[in-house]
């Protein structure tokens, strides 16, 4: 363990104060994740470095909702797999290990797995909503993760610009108007404005 002083303003009076915040630097296994007491806290793991994740605010969950209910009904009905909340880990690397946990995650039928420990293996479709909290280098970091470890696509929605783009290792897409992934959830379609209809 370390600890880091770092100074820091207040809101209000611009004053500087200092702020004592603990790291663990010590090597985390996936297993060793799954098991953390509950402290009101997401975490994912990256090399076997822990790191806590914000909670999301009103709009980004939203959002998230939104795809979430879209893409199970669709997914439900036609039985093309399994979609995954936030609150599921998918182990990426091991030895470190990595454990990152989509907004939304999607596995095709052939490769759904039922257990109790994180999915062993990288989603299929990866959607990741950014939010106020979320630098876009850490979004690009997460999502060149996705894609060395085998998603095929990673969905990356922003708020801020109003844009969806879909990355593959052979390129990026920007949707214009619809979003579709025919390849991987056949049928399967949501508007801009359905996406973004409580970001305006």
């Amino acid at each position: 363990m370390i600890s880091t002083s770092t100074p820091r303003f207040t809101a209000a009076t611009g004053e500087a104060y200092d702020y004592t915040m603990t790291v663990d630097t010590r090597i985390f296994t996936a297993d060793e994740l799954l098991r953390l007491p509950d402290d009101g806290w997401r975490y994912e793991l990256v090399e076997g470095e822990l790191r806590r994740m914000s909670p999301a605010g009103a709009k980004h969950g939203a959002i998230i909702a939104r795809i979430l209910v879209r893409l199970g009904s669709h997914v439900e009905a036609h039985g093309l797999g399994q979609v995954y909340s936030s609150d599921t880990g998918f182990v990426l690397a091991r030895n470190p290990d990595t454990v990152l946990a989509p907004d939304v995650g999607y596995v095709g039928r052939e490769r759904v797995v039922e257990n109790d420990e994180f999915f062993p293996g990288p989603p299929d479709v990866a959607f990741e909503v950014i939010s106020p909290s979320d630098r876009y280098t850490e979004v690009e970091e997460k999502k060149d993760r996705y894609l060395s470890a085998g998603t095929p696509a990673v969905v990356v929605v922003d708020p801020r610009r109003l844009e969806v783009q879909v990355h593959r290792t052979s390129g990026v897409t920007n949707v214009t108007d619809t979003l579709t992934i025919d390849d991987l959830l056949p049928g399967w379609s949501m508007t801009l404005d359905d996406i973004f209809t409580t970001a305006r």
